[in-house]
């Protein structure tokens, strides 16, 4: 049986990750590595956290003897690497905590797989899962390629950008089988509600401010986090070593336009007046290093992998909404934070 390794498994993006793999490949050991910072929650995995095939580790990847110990006992045959800081706002805050684990983390990963694998790389695969910020900002036209230079503007971008770069270092070096996608915004179920859309959903749902940034002109690309892990799973199983895909949904959104939309949603749903939430919109003072616009060209990844998204945005945000509303205890427990009583209990840690 093979074993994957996938960091930030409890995470948002990388539970959906996890489930797709555990539900979809029984003949892999799936092994889910996560610190369980704030955004790592185990009750996004409930429903699978019994599979003869998923196993949990809570540890720290910036733990250099953690991870070769970690490496030396699973004997992972791959790594899909999700964990990270992600937080812009966090890293404007506290950039040293985004270079510790995204960058030193990333590196401690990189070192434990050529470590274990030692030059025998046809069958292993180091994926390493970064992000369209890397590149900067667009003007009104154009859009992201895999040949866009890069050019972060916050500690964020900045800590992934040169994640990114070690990655490729490492397959030039080392000839380590490493592939890097980088993906759009993402939205869906599970999504901490740090974040633009669940923050938006719930305080809509409270009646408090929904804040935003400037004048909420900044535009982003949106992907529905199933299309996202899917198109994980492609390009783990069909990318050439050293290569590299964007994946996007081909849904660019204004930030004001997507939260007025988000409010109708929310007033059919709740039963309100038509216009009630929107009296909700704060504007507040635009974030430092606000990037304008990202658009991501997906047309890679399609034209030689054959992935496509399978929902535009309306609908996309719609089942969303419906998630949220329809998983209140989930919500409530994170806003609240009792969901860290749940491992605490579950994993007697």
């Amino acid at each position: 049986m093979k074993t994957i390794l996938i960091t930030g498994g409890a995470g948002f993006i990388g539970s959906h990750v996890v489930r797709r793999f555990v539900n979809t490949y029984p003949e892999y050991q799936i092994v889910n590595l996560d610190k369980l910072t704030y955004a790592g929650n185990l009750a996004n995995l409930r429903d699978i956290e019994d599979a003869p095939n998923y196993s949990f580790i809570k540890g720290d990847i910036v733990d250099t003897t953690f991870i070769e110990s970690l490496f030396e006992k699973e004997k992972p045959d791959a790594v899909i690497h999700l964990a990270a800081e992600s937080h812009v706002d966090r890293s404007i805050t506290s950039p040293i905590d985004f270079v510790m684990t995204n960058v030193v983390g990333t590196v401690n990963l990189l070192n434990a797989a050529r470590n274990l694998w030692k030059g025998d790389y046809g069958s292993k695969r180091f994926y390493h899962v970064s992000t369209d910020e890397v590149y900067g900002t667009l003007g009104e036209d154009g859009m992201f390629t895999e040949e866009t230079p890069y050019d972060p503007h916050s500690p964020y971008s900045a800590s992934k950008a040169s994640s990114d770069h070690f990655v490729r270092a490492y397959h030039d070096t080392y000839g380590l089988n490493a592939v890097i996608s980088n993906c759009s915004n993402n939205y869906g179920s599970f999504h901490f509600p740090e974040k633009l859309i669940p923050l938006a959903i719930n305080n809509i749902k409270n009646n408090k401010p929904v804040p935003v940034y400037g004048k909420g002109e900044n535009i982003r690309d949106w992907l529905w986090v199933e299309d996202h892990a899917r198109a994980i799973d492609v390009i783990f199983h069909n990318a050439k070593a050293g290569d590299t895909y964007n994946i996007g949904g081909h849904n660019e959104w204004k930030n004001i336009d997507l939260i007025r939309v988000l409010c109708r949603i929310m007033d059919t749903k709740l039963g309100r007046d038509a216009g009630t939430s929107e009296k909700l919109i704060t504007f507040v003072t635009d974030r430092a290093g606000h990037d304008l616009r990202y658009a991501i060209d997906s047309g890679k990844l399609q034209r030689e992998l054959g992935w496509t998204p399978s929902l535009q945005f309306e609908e996309g945000l719609e089942k969303t909404v419906d998630w949220y509303l329809n998983n209140d205890e989930w919500l409530e427990n994170v806003t609240s934070g009792n969901y860290q009583e749940y491992y605490l209990k579950q994993y007697k840690m």
